[in-house]
This record gives structure tokens, sequence and C-alpha cells, in this order.
């Protein structure tokens, strides 16, 4: 179980007539700030990039992920420093606040790049063909030719493997999850989180720091609904399936057809439905 993502709290049950005070779990949220030292101008700047609610645990796979599907580096190698400040112990302020990441000398990044999130939210209003340009110009891998195929039995075995694995939620039904799977159907790691994409920006993170991307012949699975930035910081690694066991959005869609991932939704109870690039399914 990931430090501190859990705390207990009092509650009362009530089931018809039945009312019972019982010992819960939650899922913890707690602030994170990411900050960027760089070199500008021939100067070290220092800026704040973002504020993200996420849970404590994984912060710099987390925000390692959150600056490689931002564009900002493509490499880990290109992170010279890491440094956490905050609270070492839980519930007394905060569990390590603030993460401070400094650059090498010589990387150059557009700060106007992060503007992106404040339009990819399901409330925002831009157009959904500039957005999925937008994406399709930051994204820096280049796709194989070549599809590879997957049967129907293995998809139809990754959601009760996701929920096995999933050891948050099985005490606080309260945090959404992203997997990584292979071709055949085994998890090769997990990352939770109460938000859906810091959950992924873990799980991408984690694989940025290993230097094992692209991730061409794998397979992410989300334990929710799929937005457009999921998409999109999936394709950012090079995933060719998505599947989750919620809807997805249908800029989601768009950008799937568009980046031809297969993407699927609704992978729950012995059943799918396919959005996107069906050909690696085989039915």
């Amino acid at each position: 179980m990931t430090k501190f993502a859990l705390t207990p709290s009092e509650i009362i049950k009530v089931n018809h007539s039945d009312i019972e005070y019982v010992n819960d779990m939650l899922s913890v949220e707690e602030p994170l700030e990411i900050i960027l030292v760089h070199f500008l101008d021939g100067i070290w700047v220092e800026k704040n990039i973002a504020v993200t609610m996420r849970t404590p645990g994984n912060d710099i796979e987390l925000t390692t992920g959150f600056l490689f599907t931002e564009g900002i580096i493509q490499s880990f190698n290109q992170i010279n420093k890491i440094e956490e400040f905050g609270s070492v112990e839980p519930f007394d302020g905060l569990t390590s606040n603030q993460i401070k990441f400094h650059l090498n000398g010589n990387i150059q990044f557009d700060l106007s790049k992060l503007e992106r999130n404040f339009y990819t939210t399901s409330s925002c209003g831009v157009c959904g063909k500039a957005s999925i340009d937008a994406v399709k110009i930051a994204c820096p891998i280049i796709v194989p030719s070549e599809k590879w195929k997957i049967e129907k039995k293995v998809l139809l075995t990754l959601n009760d493997r996701l929920r096995n694995a999933q050891e948050n939620f099985n005490y606080s039904g309260g945090i959404h999850a992203s997997a990584l799977f292979n071709l055949i159907g085994e998890l090769i790691d997990i990352k939770e989180d109460v938000g859906r994409h810091n959950a992924l920006d873990k799980l991408i993170g984690s694989v940025v720091q290993k230097n094992e991307i692209p991730l061409f012949n794998h397979i992410l699975f989300l334990s929710g609904r799929v937005s457009f930035e999921l998409v999109q910081k999936a394709s950012m690694v090079g995933f060719r399936m998505i599947c989750a066991v919620g809807a997805p959005s249908s800029l989601a869609v768009d950008l799937a057809q568009e980046l031809d991932i297969t993407l699927v939704g609704f992978l729950r109870d012995n059943r799918f439905n396919i959005y996107a690039a069906p050909e690696r399914i085989v039915l």
C-alpha cells in the first residue's frame, strides 16, 4: 500500500432502518506544487509551473510523467537534480508538498505549452480539431507501421487483474488506477491516485525514469473514463492500445482515431466496446 495514501475516518452507515457507527478508510488528497529551475538568457530561473491535487506517494514519478507528457523533458537524463520539500509525517501539514526539478543547463523548452492544461478539461470550449493538431505536433513518437494483434479473451482478463492489484481501491473505493499490461495480459505496473491524470502521470513517470519508452507493445488500462488528455498523455509514450472500465469522451475518440490508437471502453463484466482502430483486436 502506498504510504500516506489512506486515512481512517469515523462514519455513519445507514441501510434502511439500520444505523451503524464504523471506522472507514478514505483516500488522501493533498496539493503538490511543481517547480522548475532552468537556464534562461544567461541566468538560472525558478518558476512555479503547476499545483496538482494528488494522493501522496510516487510523487517523483508523478511529476516526471507530467513534465514528459507536457513536452518539457524528453528523457529523465535531462534532469540534473530533484528536491522534495515538506513534512515527512502525514496530517501535520503536507507530506512533501513541493518538488523542485533542476534541469540541465542546455535544456530549451516553451513554457507556453503548459497553457494547454487550461483547455483540455472536460469543460473546455476550444475547437476539437485545433486541440488534436496541437497534440500531434507535440508528440515526439514515430509510430511503427506494422500492427500487432491481440485476442479478445486476453482483453477480458484485464479488469479482474487490475482490481486484484488495486490495493488502495479495495480499502477506500475512492481512487483511480492506471495499469501497464503486456500483450499476453500480464500486469507489469500499476499506479493509483485520486486523480485519473495523476495516476497516469505516475505510471508514465516510472517508465520514463527506467528509460523503457516507447511502449508500442503494451496496453494501458484505466480504471475510469477516458478523456482527451489521457489519450494525449498515452500517445506521448507510444501506447497503441488504451482500455478503460468507463466511457471515452467524443474528443478522446477523435484523438485516438487521428493517432491510430485502439480505444476500448466499458471493459468489464465480460464485454467491451471498440471506439477506434479495431483491427488490433482478434474478434
